[in-house]
């Protein structure tokens, strides 16, 4: 059964930063491309980072150049480095695993991230 667990989140000043993790478990890691997204109140989840095996990645043009995603294959996991956080990146941050383009995909439940003076 695959089970993805976010965590880091929380309430941070304006120009802050935080480290979201997830930690993955009952998949083959390292052959899954894992995203993150998140999803603002009255707003559609969207896209926020994501990395394919190979470290190849691609960023929200809103995140570009603050957030960076990485992975560590070796203990499952994947990162969110958010720099720089505005009051618009408040959200609901998921963790999301797919193995191909079509193939079932997998979530987190999320955590919450606060940006706010």
């Amino acid at each position: 059964q695959v089970q993805l667990v976010e965590s880091g989140g929380g309430l941070v000043q304006p120009g802050g930063s935080l480290r979201l993790s997830c930690a993955a478990s009952g998949l083959a890691f390292s052959s899954y491309a894992m995203s993150w997204y998140r999803q603002a109140p009255g707003k559609e989840r969207e896209l926020v980072a994501a990395i394919k095996p190979g470290d190849i990645t691609n960023y929200a043009i809103s995140v570009k150049g603050r957030f960076t995603i990485s992975r560590d294959n070796a203990k499952n996991m994947v990162f969110l480095q958010m720099n720089s956080l505005k009051p618009e990146d408040t959200a609901v941050y998921y963790c999301k695993a797919q193995l191909r383009i079509g193939w079932p995909e997998y979530w987190g439940q999320g955590t919450q991230v606060t940006v706010s003076s």
